[in-house]
């Protein structure tokens, strides 16, 4: 494997430890009990540390390719679960989201920075860097 794919398989592997890290640190550390939402971004995120962690390792790009698939459906989720905390037509829908309702925010920095942002950042990171390295597979093959 090249240097720099190893490179971008480390800084997906980086981004969804960080985004593991930072969750457990806001239920865990803080306190915060995680809406419905959080726990299907957790679902998502989690699984990804092991998944690129193993493909890092093994160094075989192939063992990655779940993490496009889970990194792309996080992605949407949590664009999702930010346009019900600030979209105020969508807000409604996060009210009756369970016992903690998703349109709630924990965090606001700056007017625009929560959980969900934060989740979404690591996704974007992750798929983009992602397809990234796909499309430089694929050149590579053509």
């Amino acid at each position: 494997m090249k240097k720099e794919n190893e490179n971008l398989l480390f800084l997906m592997w980086a981004a969804a430890l960080i985004a593991t890290l930072g969750s457990l640190f806001f239920s865990e550390g803080l306190g915060y009990t995680p809406c419905e939402l959080c726990w299907y971004q957790r679902i998502l995120m989690y699984p990804l540390v092991i998944i690129y962690g193993a493909s890092l390792l093994k160094k075989q790009i192939s063992l990655a390719f779940p993490g496009i698939v889970m990194s792309g459906m996080g992605m949407l989720l949590s664009i999702y679960h930010y346009l019900v905390q600030k979209v105020p037509a969508l807000e409604a829908a996060g009210g009756s989201c369970g016992i903690v309702p998703c349109n709630g925010e924990y965090m606001n920095v700056f007017g625009f920075i929560t959980i969900p942002f934060l989740a979404g950042i690591g996704f974007i990171i992750i798929f983009i860097t992602h397809a990234r390295l796909l499309l430089k597979q694929r050149n590579r093959q053509s």
